[in-house]
């Protein structure tokens, strides 16, 4: 609440015409939108991401700003739903007339927003957390407007690298238990396709709605067929009483878990004497010197949360390479910023990484007109004509309350598998 009404403040104080000029020369500030899950089930996803929001915004203002004034985010709550989502979209974009949103966390938050708000109206979006294949459907059938991007990879090879981990680990029989929103389905469809022509067996499939009071129905479901183990596709708070009544009804203490589950608060409430049999996937990162800034400043800044938090470290690059689009445009106009994003990462252009220092270095070189390439926190990437990005995966486990990268597989190994399983 303190964080939102603190850049609610600093929104009132932003212009909507500004020009570039010298850092001291004027009082200015360009404000930029966000929309992410403060509260719900996503809400430690998004209070990490807020965060690094923050640092990267901080970062760039001590490098000396963008276009002559400081850039700061004018953070709402999208409560984890869809439609508190676009509501606080269309204030950011009808009545702040921000000309770029960073958000949202979640997939079932950032179709809406981009469908009914950012992409009608031309507005940059990038979202650092929403996974779902879904958004690549739209951008290919024209319904994005080519504003949409995001810092994640698509679920349509994280799904595949599940499998793929889950059969290498002994989980040859298994049950999933999925949260029925658009990133839980497309998660396990694309899991059920590899996994199956891989092959693994996959005893039953059985969704669940956000905060229900009960999760009995589900589990007793699951359990049905005498599975090895549980593929649990969900957020840390549903997910914890998921797997605690897993657990309760006799269920084998074996999980493959999605990225979002990779959460000390799920540890420390199920037990970690229950997960030394759990594995997960995340969007990996390719290490750069960003990463270890990153991971230092943001330990230090955020207090409640570190930087291998969910989101944590691609918010950080979604909001540095929002203040960087803006630079090189010259003004934050939309279409511009536009226009400028793909640029930001140009692989022809002069490295630059994260920080202070590294944000000074791609402002001198954006104000001296020649080209850059931000290697962020999870490596260097590019954008296609979608919006997406590609990289590798990171498997890792869970062992003695302890998250631990084990392994990594890369995009092109996804890729084969893909064909591999006739996809």
């Amino acid at each position: 609440m303190k964080l939102r009404l603190a850049t609610l403040a600093l929104a009132a104080l932003s212009t909507t015409a500004l020009q570039p000029a010298p850092a001291a020369a004027q009082e200015c500030t360009v404000t930029i939108g966000s929309v992410v899950s403060l509260t719900g089930p996503a809400g430690r996803f998004g209070q990490a991401a807020a965060k690094s929001i923050e640092l990267a915004f901080s970062d760039l203002n001590e490098a000396g700003g963008v276009v002559g004034c400081k850039i700061m985010a004018d953070v709402r709550d999208a409560q984890s739903q869809g439609t508190v989502a676009v509501d606080a979209a269309r204030q950011l974009v009808d009545l702040q007339k921000v000309p770029a949103i960073i958000g949202g966390i979640i997939s079932s938050v950032s179709i809406p927003i981009v469908t009914s708000v950012t992409g009608p109206a031309g507005v940059v979006q990038v979202s650092p957390a929403s996974s779902s294949p879904t958004l690549t459907t739209l951008a290919k059938e024209g319904k994005t407007g080519g504003i949409f991007f995001r810092t994640i990879t698509s679920d349509a090879l994280q799904g595949t690298a599940a499998a793929k981990y889950a059969l290498d680990q002994g989980l040859k029989k298994i049950a999933i238990i999925h949260v029925n929103n658009d990133f839980g389905v497309n998660m396990v469809a694309e899991f059920e396709k590899a996994y199956g022509r891989l092959g693994g067996t996959i005893t039953s499939t059985t969704p669940y709605n956000p905060n229900q009071a009960s999760y009995q129905p589900e589990v007793t479901a699951a359990l049905d067929g005498e599975p090895e183990a549980l593929y649990l596709v969900a957020y840390p708070g549903d997910g914890t009483t998921v797997a605690r009544t897993w657990i309760a009804q006799g269920g084998p203490a074996k999980f493959l878990l999605n990225d979002g589950m990779n959460a000390a608060d799920f540890i420390q409430d199920v037990g970690p004497k229950y997960l030394d049999d759990a594995f997960g996937t995340s969007s990996g990162t390719t290490a750069t010197p960003s990463t270890e800034y990153f991971c230092e400043a943001y330990n230090a800044f955020a207090k409640d949360f570190d930087c291998q938090a969910p989101a944590a470290d691609r918010a950080y690059d979604a909001a540095a390479i929002v203040g960087l689009a803006v630079a090189i445009a010259g003004s934050p106009d939309k279409a511009q910023i536009k226009e400028a994003i793909p640029k930001v990462v140009d692989p022809a252009g002069e490295t630059v990484h994260a920080g202070p220092d590294g944000f000074k270095k791609a402002l001198e070189l954006i104000q001296a007109g020649k080209p850059i390439r931000y290697e962020g926190v999870i490596g260097p990437v590019q954008f296609d004509q979608y919006g997406d990005i590609t990289g590798p995966f990171r498997l890792w486990r869970i062992q003695n309350g302890e998250v631990t990268t084990v392994g990594e597989m890369s995009a092109s190994e996804v890729g084969e598998l893909k064909e591999q399983a006739g996809e």
